[in-house]
């Protein structure tokens, strides 16, 4: 899935623009509210203001009529208001508070109080449901005459408020239009080429084609610096990518020439080994047969000494004939063709021992077998590697005079299930261990211990070509453990269970 339809959101001149938008909207709101308050209280302070001068010219012209007690010279004077809708009423009282004249705007259906408002003869206003109110005190030579009293609507300050928010509408509109325009604009230098390196981005990223380049831009400095330093990155990736696609191809034509001759050298060697050990075998053959007609034709004649040297002889050609039959056995193996199954190893390890303990010598073996995976594996090579570890154990507790060997599994660990041959035998020098697993290689006098020095080799080579390990761990005189390992994918552990423990005397199998 491509990178950019992995991510959400708007893409960065979608970002540009509305930022612009919302912060030009944002200012211009709070400039406009902060400027709206603002006339809004002057516009008011301004209305209370010429409300008190009408309020003292009001009173200045009833002074007479108060003086003489002139209702209707003040009703006249109060008439005034007439030519101002604003205001919704007004009155003229005496200096006893008592109303004197009045005045009702808007046909009459408003009215004042029945009583001057208690002013400590001071001017006063105050904004009251549902206009302002002024109330000023009429003074004649320093004698209070009597006070006017007039109230007004806000019917202008809420048109004047209107007008205001109307103005405030257009402009803010005109101003998103003129930044939009202007986000526009800047889409050309920043947002424009920036677009142009995320689609170049994510078709690198597709394609893997490094060839490609970012076209020059003539936006803001940094994008220009930003284009530049991605074709240069690109331009260090291509050639890497070249080095590493020559590396690659030259790696893979020596693996390829490494790799057959390897296979012609392996086959060579197959065929030579197995050409030498099936010449060797008649000639071999041909020593043993004329040692034998030799001692039956004129054996009786040989002393002491001739006779030691022809039982040399056929000693020698048997132990050479074993040697050939297990180079033999070990060429094939390289050769054999793997047929995996599930194998049941605790069969297999019971047939391997009834195989080893063929031939009953008297000894005390004390078997202890462990619960055994299945696995898959090709149980003929598998029954050799049982066959060869047991034998092992077997022949190097001879010295003692009574054999434990045990068979077991480890619990699986990084992918591999292993399983364990121990013993209570002679043991090696772990610092020799390099050569254990060897052609030919053994660690033992040919006069201590039998064999031929391939059977561990035949071990290692069938687990390697089950793609598992083999190893060994052990002390001089402390007994030994050999172990090998499967894939864990191609085993199948069983559950646990009591270890079964048994004593086997090979002379239980007369």
């Amino acid at each position: 899935m491509p990178v950019a339809s992995r991510r959400s959101g708007h893409s960065i001149s979608g970002r540009l623009t509305w930022m612009n938008l919302v912060v030009s909207g944002v200012a211009l709101l709070l400039a406009s509210v902060s400027f709206a308050v603002y006339d809004a209280v002057t516009f008011r302070d301004a209305m209370v203001q010429t409300l008190t001068i009408q309020a003292g010219i009001i009173g200045s012209n009833t002074v007479s009529a108060l003086l003489f007690d002139d209702t209707k010279s003040a009703e006249t004077t109060l008439k005034a208001f007439a030519g101002a809708p604003s205001i919704m009423a007004a009155a003229i009282y005496d200096h006893d508070g008592r109303l004197f004249a009045t005045y009702l705007g808007t046909a009459g259906r408003d009215t004042v109080p029945a009583r001057a408002p208690d002013t400590e003869r001071t001017d006063m206003a105050w904004l009251a449901a549902p206009g302002i109110t002024v109330v000023r005190p009429i003074t004649f030579k320093d004698t209070h005459a009597g006070t006017v009293y007039i109230r007004s609507d806000l019917s202008n300050f809420y048109n004047r408020l209107r007008r205001y928010a109307a103005t405030v509408i257009v402009v803010l509109m005109a101003s998103l239009a003129a930044a939009l325009a202007i986000s526009r604009m800047i889409q050309r230098s920043i947002s424009e080429p920036m677009a142009q390196l995320a689609a170049l981005a994510q078709r690198v990223t597709e394609e893997k084609d490094y060839s490609i380049r970012a076209s020059d831009t003539s936006g803001a400095n940094e994008v220009r610096v930003l284009t530049g330093a991605i074709n240069d990155m690109l331009a260090q990736i291509q050639q890497q990518d070249s080095s590493l696609q020559e590396s690659r191809s030259q790696l893979e034509q020596r693996v390829k020439e490494r790799t057959a001759e390897l296979t012609t050298i392996n086959q060579e060697l197959e065929a030579f080994s197995y050409s030498v050990s099936h010449d060797l075998r008649a000639p071999v053959r041909h020593v043993s047969g004329f040692v034998a007609l030799l001692s039956a034709h004129d054996g009786s004649t040989f002393d002491d000494e001739g006779r030691r040297y022809l039982t040399t002889i056929a000693a020698a050609a048997e132990r050479m004939g074993r040697l050939i039959d297990d180079l033999l056995a070990f060429s094939r193996l390289g050769r054999a063709t793997l047929s995996k199954r599930q194998v049941n190893l605790d069969a297999l390890v019971r047939e391997a021992r009834d195989e080893v303990l063929m031939y009953p010598s008297g000894r005390d073996i004390a078997w202890t077998v462990h619960p055994l995976p299945l696995v898959s594996a090709d149980s003929t090579m598998l029954r050799s590697v049982l066959v060869n570890l047991l034998s092992n154990a077997v022949k190097y507790t001879g010295t003692r005079s009574r054999a434990e060997i045990e068979i077991g599994a480890l619990a699986p660990v990084d992918g591999e299930s292993v399983v364990f041959v121990r013993d209570n035998g002679v043991g090696f020098d772990m610092k020799y261990q390099d050569k254990l697993f060897g052609v030919f290689q053994r660690l033992h006098r040919a006069d201590e211990f039998e064999g031929t020095g391939i059977g561990l080799a035949n071990v290692r080579r069938i687990i390697h070509r089950h793609g598992g390990r083999v190893w060994a761990e052990a002390a001089k005189d402390l007994g030994a453990t050999f172990y090998f390992s499967l894939p864990i994918e191609s085993a199948v552990p069983l559950p646990a269970h009591r270890l079964e423990t048994r004593d086997v005397r090979a002379a239980d199998h007369d």
